[in-house]
């Protein structure tokens, strides 16, 4: 497997991952999901990297699936998408969403099918204003994968979420924003700084408190009010036993500004 297809460089605390079939405007085949799952089970495991970028090379995010790679060959029948997703986007989705560190997604051009879904896994969504979000699995007669049936509705509402499913439109950057789809919009041409600096500064917090914060919204949506409750209670005294909390009290009596370990 080769490892071009998703660029993965360190920094700043900084994971940064690159999906890079640009000739293809980084649709997904077998060996990039496959290498994906991988880098992101390495971030996971290397407390130096704090915070994730994620984003794509060339003039796409990702158009989601590699067709030509999907259809079936040599008369075997129809391809088995089951076993597809299990393999490949499934497990993408819940590495991102059980990564105790926060992902930005930076969305640097069209962002289709499975790209668009795995965008919107990651916890905050940056997009360049030239980019777009297509649910575009109707078009070719499929459903939406990738989560996308689950965070659709709780992103931007039943009726919105239907739309986009149902008519496959495009839907540009600053719609997706107003919708609350995602979280903010830059001009063309400055996402690295908008998105990346995100990402930068995510990696400057509290570690720990940022888990926890993905874990309790990550639970809102099953929870009850009651056992909501006590997962604040929980993780607010797991937040409480951190050397991170030690620095910002610090930091707060000291007058001074906080400088967080990720501890």
């Amino acid at each position: 497997m080769s490892a071009d297809c998703i660029l993965f460089e360190p920094g700043d605390g900084v994971a940064r991952i690159t999906l890079n079939r640009p000739d293809v405007l980084n649709s997904f085949d077998k060996a990039m999901a496959a290498r994906l799952i991988e880098v992101l089970a390495r971030v996971a495991d290397d407390g130096s990297l704090r915070s994730v970028y994620l984003t794509g090379a060339g003039r796409a995010f990702c158009a989601g699936q590699d067709l030509a790679e999907a259809v079936a060959r040599e008369g075997r029948g129809v391809v088995d998408f089951a076993e597809h997703l299990r393999r490949t986007y499934n497990p993408i989705v819940r590495a991102i969403r059980a990564l105790p560190k926060p992902v930005v997604c930076g969305v640097n051009g069209a962002a289709a099918g499975a790209g668009a879904n795995i965008a919107l896994a990651c916890d905050l969504v940056i997009a360049s204003a030239d980019a777009k979000f297509i649910q575009a699995f109707i078009n070719i007669g499929l459903v939406p994968d990738s989560g996308g049936s689950w965070f659709l509705p709780r992103l931007v509402g039943t009726a919105r979420a239907t739309a986009l499913m149902m008519l496959g439109q495009p839907l540009s950057a600053t719609d997706a924003a107003a919708m609350g789809l995602i979280y903010k919009v830059v001009p063309a041409g400055t996402l690295e700084e908008g998105g990346y600096q995100v990402a930068r500064q995510l990696a400057a917090q509290p570690t720990q408190a940022l888990a926890l914060i993905k874990k309790l919204l990550d639970r809102t949506g099953q929870n009850t009010l009651e056992q909501q409750l006590e997962l604040e209670a929980e993780s607010q005294a797991a937040a409480g036993r951190s050397a991170d909390y030690a620095e910002g009290v610090r930091a707060f009596l000291e007058k001074r500004k906080p400088a967080f370990a990720g501890s």
